[in-house]
């Protein structure tokens, strides 16, 4: 399994696995939903704001994952982790931990301090995400599961809290995916 940065002649690949698999887990209208997510953070992100990544089995998209800027009061260097998918017929192979930390040591090699998710306590946890409440840092948008929102320092042991409101890209800025 080879895991690296997209290319841009991935895009529709991306969006199809994104639907594929949410749609066989969530349902229709769930994968219709990340996959318009991802595709609108891949194509509408400034450079600067995302990194994308791919699990590439030979020329078989295995898994994708993507990273938005998140921007805490403090102006730290932050990133959003979502979404993330890994193809149907590579779960639970260790595809989407192996995906997640080689991009991780990517963000970590490129200065990035902080990285946050909102979903799976118990995924997540596997890569070295641990639940915060939003005294700690405060989520973009109105959080409709708190116990999902999730982070990590990549250059220390613990986040230290961080007031005031935080920012996030356009394609993530909408209240109905939080």
């Amino acid at each position: 399994m080879e895991f690296k940065q997209y290319d841009a002649a991935q895009l529709q690949e991306i969006k199809t696995l994104f639907q594929n698999t949410f749609t066989d887990s969530e349902g229709e209208a769930e994968g219709k939903m990340v996959s318009e997510l991802a595709y609108e953070a891949l194509t509408t992100t400034d450079s600067q704001d995302l990194y994308g990544f791919v699990a590439m089995d030979g020329e078989t998209l295995a898994g994708s994952i993507v990273f938005t800027r998140l921007m805490p009061a403090n102006g730290a260097k932050a990133f959003l982790l979502s979404p993330v998918a890994v193809a149907t017929s590579y779960q639970k192979q260790g595809v989407g931990s192996a995906l997640i930390n080689a991009a991780l040591d990517v963000l970590k090699s490129e200065g990035v301090e902080l990285v946050f998710t909102y979903g799976d306590p118990n995924y997540y946890g596997r890569v070295g995400f641990k639940q915060i409440s939003e005294d700690v840092v405060k989520a973009p948008c109105k959080l409709s599961f708190p116990e999902g929102w999730l982070g990590q320092s990549l250059v220390s042991e613990e986040i230290e809290a961080i007031a005031g409101e935080t920012g996030c890209v356009a394609a993530m800025n909408k209240p109905e995916i939080w």
